[in-house]
């Protein structure tokens, strides 16, 4: 128990963290652009980072970039690859529907999904998701955060977060 107190508390810190940076690059009331993130400045963060490319006509997502740690949750190389290609249909709808409202409100959000879609049923992800907009308008790229909880240790004891 203690152990997931204390990934929860790091998981929050670390979103806190990127909301703080994120914030920071906001021009008045404009969006920061993906031009305005320096990987340098997180690279703490970068192993979960990912950014979703937003495409319109009709509305869709694509992971355009997924960070090294990435690869333990998923079990494969995500990069590139559209939400059909990486979750199973319901997870899929989920994250279409989570991306969407963030695109039309041009606001982050953060929650919690469950791995159970991958076998997974112990492990779930915090995750944040934050709009960028290139005109400091529409939104045309999501930047992400994930913060893995409840992975296993071969002992069977939990161990908290992944990668942060």
């Amino acid at each position: 128990m203690a152990a997931q107190i204390g990934a929860s508390a790091a998981a929050a810190r670390a979103h806190e963290e990127l909301f703080a940076y994120w914030a920071g690059l906001r021009h008045g009331a404009r969006l920061p652009g993906r031009q305005d993130i320096q990987p340098g400045d997180i690279k703490r963060l970068l192993p979960t980072i990912s950014l979703i490319d937003v495409t319109r006509d009709p509305l869709d997502f694509r992971l355009r970039l997924a960070g090294t740690g990435l690869y333990g949750v998923y079990g494969r190389e995500i990069t590139g690859k559209g939400l059909d290609e990486v979750y199973n249909s319901a997870a899929a709808d989920y994250w279409r529907t989570e991306l969407t409202k963030i695109v039309e409100d041009k606001r982050p959000a953060v929650g919690v999904h469950s791995l159970s879609w991958r076998g997974a049923a112990h492990m779930s992800i915090l995750w944040l998701r934050l709009p960028l907009a290139s005109n400091g308008v529409d939104v045309d790229m999501i930047l992400g955060y994930d913060a893995v909880m409840g992975m296993q240790a071969e002992s069977g004891s939990v161990t908290g977060i992944r990668a942060a």
